[in-house]
């Protein structure tokens, strides 16, 4: 590992940070540095501080402390990040016998010099309680690798000598604080703090320094780990199909079977998405001999547990052929192994504690990889990345000794333990949090909007359109108005039924399954049935229907597999029940599609699957997103009426009750009624269209 310490981005920084002063820009820069490479830090890890004064309201200067906040990520972070604290007083904690954790929150909150400023880390008495200007601390893969074993301190010792004090494991708070300060004062002449199975601290009189003992004493870790690697994994299993090909055939099952019944009628389950990945390392590590011996052990660091519980769920030889009862057993046993745990704990501790849900967040499948879960696709990555760590350091471990992570009860106080569960944060869930919705036609006026209503309830998307261009234009505006995990974006053309099926095995990969499926995809032609040509009534015919048939068939298809009912919304059409002169083809195909879906609904019902349609009239859409239904048919519909085109917007408008403009959010909020399940409801259709009495439904 090299420095990446330039002097020319430090100077860049001190004036980009002139406000915050010197000391407080260089903090950031070289917070930064550290946060920026996953071999050190990830999502919200590690922690930074550096030590300085601070004037008060009456001018005085204060001594003062300036440490990483929560919900800061030192990838990133700003010198609003670094709330400042009163140092002398806090120094002056040291000197009392106990301190519980949430007195010890109460005392850095009421001693933060700006209230309004973020909860300072868990480890800021660490950081003050040592006598340095600037600490650094990660959970560097490197020194992970040395101290998770069961001779990891006598390694770490013979490794570095004098060069580091040894901290043996104790949870973070007022407690490992001491322990820090004492071991540091018994040889103050150390670089750092190897704290076993925890990380790496460094400290010094200024930033480069600080940093720079955190990236020599990390070198020299790796070097030993590539100087003693003396064996790799072993390949066992042969896979009998691409893993791409294995994960869209398990990942709906294993979806519905990690889905929580929650008891409640119009919200039956709790639902969460999949991050799946298949390196050729994660690979390599799921098909080894040792792959079960390695992988039943703890994680690297105790506070990666509230991302991915202490174990995955391992399944060792994986029987594809039967593999939905494979599945089920061992999710079943997971569960049961979890609860076993935590009443072990709970017992063992004497305390009382509300157990978190069963659910593994890790699954390990020989030919598969890997596939990670979480309430949203942000948590999923997290976990994701975090065991993708987990495996590249039990991998080093093992070529170079035997892996060993703390024990369970440890696992269990960081797991149960409010200070860290405070990290994952209590925001109410929005409607369809942890769902997942596939959108067709989602390009257009009609699709993009209901896109957008879908993610703004909560929902995951995936976008599919035959127009690449305008696909990826539409699931850029998404991602810029709600994060890129709100949306991908699949190619697809509804009329192959080859291509239907590769845009459910992508959802399938993608997100491990869905909940809402929108058939939306939609053309028009405009002409008397007597000047309509067969080819143009065939191609209406093959997008609005035989496309909805086959979209709604796979739809039928993943959401029985998944087996946690569903939605199919249809986007149908006003025309349905009033058609228009010279519209036969559109009508006729919309009309069919209609009956389809009432068909479906009877079918799906006992499988808890509602079936419902949204009957829209004449959306035209806007900018980028103008309707090309009726950029393609709007003049023949305007002078089937005997007016403009210009004035063919107006004209709809007119002619409904409310005098309304029917948009495409008018479409998306329907479509979120239904996908709430805000009414027992399914076979039915909802007009969107202002009010069309000869298009009542009857």
């Amino acid at each position: 590992m090299k420095s990446l310490w330039k002097d020319e981005d430090a100077r860049s920084y001190i004036e980009r940070f002139r406000a915050a002063g010197q000391d407080v820009a260089l903090r950031v820069y070289t917070s930064r540095l550290i946060g920026r490479d996953p071999a050190l830090v990830m999502h919200g890890g590690g922690n930074t501080s550096v030590k300085g004064a601070t004037s008060n309201i009456l001018g005085e200067s204060v001594p003062a402390i300036f440490v990483k906040g929560s919900g800061w990520n030192l990838d990133s972070i700003e010198p609003p990040g670094f709330p400042g604290l009163d140092l002398e007083y806090l120094k002056r904690l040291r000197g009392l016998a106990a301190l519980s954790d949430e007195e010890m929150v109460n005392q850095l909150r009421t001693h933060m010099f700006d209230a309004s400023g973020p909860n300072p880390s868990v480890e800021t008495l660490l950081h003050a309680f040592l006598p340095h200007k600037f600490v650094d601390h990660s959970h560097a893969d490197a020194i992970l690798a040395l101290t998770n074993r069961h001779d990891g301190e006598a390694l770490v010792r013979e490794l570095f000598g004098e060069r580091v004090g040894i901290v043996p494991y104790v949870m973070p708070g007022f407690e490992l604080a001491k322990v820090c300060a004492n071991v540091f004062e018994n040889n103050p002449r150390v670089e750092g703090l190897v704290l076993l199975k925890h990380g790496l601290f460094s400290f010094g009189d200024d930033a480069r320094q600080s940093y720079e003992r955190h990236i020599a004493l990390i070198t020299t870790a790796e070097q030993w780990l590539e100087r003693e690697r003396k064996r790799g994994l072993t390949a066992r299993f042969d896979a009998p199909a691409d893993a791409s090909s294995l994960c869209a055939q398990v990942a709906p099952v294993l979806r519905g079977l990690l889905a929580e019944a929650t008891g409640e009628p119009d919200a039956p389950y709790r639902r969460m998405v999949l991050e799946w990945r298949a390196t050729d390392e994660i690979l390599d590590f799921v098909n080894a001999a040792e792959f079960t011996k390695l992988a039943l052990t703890g994680p690297l660091t105790p506070d990666h547990v509230i991302r991915t519980k202490a174990l995955p769920m391992v399944i060792a030889e994986p029987d594809f052929e039967n593999i939905e009862e494979q599945l089920s057993e061992a999710v079943t046993s997971y569960r049961r192994d979890y609860n076993a745990y935590f009443e072990r704990c709970v017992e063992s501790k004497g305390v009382k504690r509300i157990r978190l849900d069963d659910f593994p967040r890790i699954v390990l499948m020989p030919g598969v990889g890997m596939l990670c879960w979480g309430q949203s696709k942000k948590d999923a990555r997290i976990a994701a990345d975090i065991y993708e760590h987990t495996i590249r350091v039990k991998a080093l471990v093992h070529a170079t000794g035997e892996y060993e992570a703390l024990p369970e009860a440890d696992l269990f106080d960081v797991e149960y333990w409010p200070l860290e569960q405070a990290k994952l944060g209590q925001a109410k869930a929005k409607p369809l949090a942890g769902q997942v919705a596939i959108v067709t036609g989602a390009a257009g006026a009609i699709g993009s909007a209901v896109c957008e209503c879908l993610i703004e309830a909560g929902a995951h998307v995936v976008a599919s359109d035959i127009n690449a261009e305008k696909l990826a234009q539409t699931c850029e505006e998404l991602a810029e108005r709600n994060g890129k995990d709100s949306r991908r974006g699949v190619v697809g053309d509804v009329t192959d039924e080859h291509s239907v099926a590769a845009l459910f095995a992508e959802v399938a990969r993608l997100y491990g399954g869905a909940d809402i499926v929108v058939p939306n995809a939609g053309v028009a032609h405009s002409r008397a049935l007597d000047e309509l040509e067969t080819e143009d009534f065939k191609r209406v015919i093959e997008v609005n229907l035989t496309g909805y048939f086959q979209v709604m068939r796979q739809g039928a298809r993943l959401l029985k597999a998944q087996g946690t009912g569903g939605h199919i919304i249809v986007i149908g059409s006003k025309n349905v029940m009033s058609p228009g002169a010279e519209f036969g083809a559109y009508s006729a195909s919309k009309a069919a599609g209609h009956q389809l879906a009432k068909v479906a609904a009877l079918e799906l019902a006992k499988e808890g699957v509602r079936v419902n349609i949204v009957s829209p009239d004449a959306v035209f859409g806007e900018g980028r997103h103008a309707s090309g239904l009726w950029g393609e048919v709007g003049p023949d519909r305007a002078k089937a009426h005997g007016i403009e085109f210009a004035q063919l917007e107006e004209h709809y408008r007119n002619r409904n009750l409310l005098r309304a403009r029917i948009t495409g959010k008018h479409v998306g909020n329907a479509v979120v009624f239904f996908a709430s399940n805000r009414t027992p409801t399914t076979g039915a259709t909802l007009p969107v269209d202002g009010g069309i009495a000869n298009a009542f439904p009857r």
